[in-house]
């Protein structure tokens, strides 16, 4: 049988802190070279209306440790709108978006799951994991930078691997920032306050944070602070040159971590692509996740260190490493509906040709 689950379905169904061990060991296994990474692929044409996009989104990736190989797509549309003075992209409407299990030993479908809940967990699992071997031990305060789903997932993450006592929050809607703050306050019993500004945000923080849906920096280099770890999450290409980080910034960081590599050049990504152009950061001083995790870059060296990890794509063994998880704990509780595996495999025999 295939398992189907909802996002509703999955919300408090796999821990923060398992999900953040099943992350590590993806990155790993992929800085052994055993897991694999398809870049992601995206399709997108202007649609409907001035600014409007369709949007098609393709991930997948294999982790052999768990013998899971995940396909994730998403079909939506996308507008760009003035947020207190400053663009973002959102996506407003219904769409599709789908995670695909697949088991490694029988090449049998296993599940299909809604995408949103396992995206935002595994965004913000992997962002403590660079956090885990990048942050000070000491780190204690965080500031953050957007108030979404993101967001909350960046904090209970960073929860699970640092004793934060205080997380300042801005964005740039004070009702959404203020409700967010009360939310995650009652959440997870630290103390969460909204602040007026970004800059107040950073300034004094050990952990900075940039969550957002921003099209121009909201991170600037003058208010970094010796000792700092960052972590920027948003996704600029060459299509939507958006960008966390102004320049300084990137200028600063001592030491520099990112999930997937070869996607900053196949994508022309906005936080390095044309830095690099520009000399302002080179291409070898970039780093990815599994070599860190594996010893195959440095880490922090001291406390006065600025380091930044750049969560810069959806990654296949992500999702693979992930579902497997939640399938497993909704095998384990009965959760969730079933289709019969024979409406999706192709028995052997006959006609049967491909692959």
């Amino acid at each position: 049988m295939v398992l189907v689950l909802k996002n509703e379905q999955m919300e408090n169904l796999l821990p923060m802190a398992e999900e953040i061990d099943a992350i590590e060991q993806a990155f790993r296994e992929l800085g052994q070279g055993k897991a694999m990474n398809a870049p992601r692929a995206r399709l997108r044409t202007p649609w409907k209306e001035e600014g409007g996009q369709y949007y098609f989104n393709n991930i997948m990736g294999l982790v052999p440790g768990v013998k899971s190989m995940a396909l994730r797509i998403d079909s939506s549309f996308s507008t760009e709108v003035q947020v207190a003075g400053a663009k973002r992209r959102v996506y407003p409407g219904d769409y599709i978006g789908l995670v695909m299990l697949f088991d490694m030993d029988t090449c049998e479908i296993l599940a299909i799951m809604d995408d949103h809940h396992i995206s935002t967990l595994r965004v913000g699992a992997t962002s403590a994991v660079a956090s885990k071997y990048l942050a000070r031990k000491n780190a204690r305060v965080m500031g953050l930078l957007g108030s979404g789903e993101q967001a909350k997932t960046q904090v209970t993450a960073h929860l699970a691997v640092r004793p934060l006592t205080k997380i300042k929050v801005y964005s740039p809607t004070k009702e959404n920032c203020e409700k967010f703050a009360r939310e995650m306050n009652a959440q997870t019993g630290v103390e969460v306050v909204p602040v007026a500004s970004a800059e107040e945000a950073v300034r004094g923080s050990d952990i900075v944070n940039a969550a957002t849906n921003t099209v121009d920096p909201v991170v600037q280099g003058r208010w970094l602070e010796p000792g700092m770890h960052v972590t920027s999450l948003v996704g600029g290409d060459g299509f939507l040159p958006r960008k966390e980080l102004d320049d300084e910034a990137v200028k600063r960081a001592n030491l520099i971590v990112v999930g997937y590599k070869p996607q900053i050049f196949l994508d022309k990504q906005a936080e390095f692509y044309d830095r690099i152009e520009r000399g302002i950061v080179k291409a070898e001083d970039l780093h990815e996740l599994g070599d860190l995790l594996n010893g195959k870059c440095r880490g922090r060296k001291d406390d006065r260190e600025i380091t930044f990890f750049k969560n810069n794509t959806g990654m296949g063994i992500q999702f693979a490493a992930t579902a497997r998880k939640m399938y497993d704990k909704a095998k384990e509780k009965g959760i969730g509906s079933e289709l019969p595996l024979d409406l999706f495999m192709t028995r052997r025999g006959g006609k049967a040709y491909s692959p």
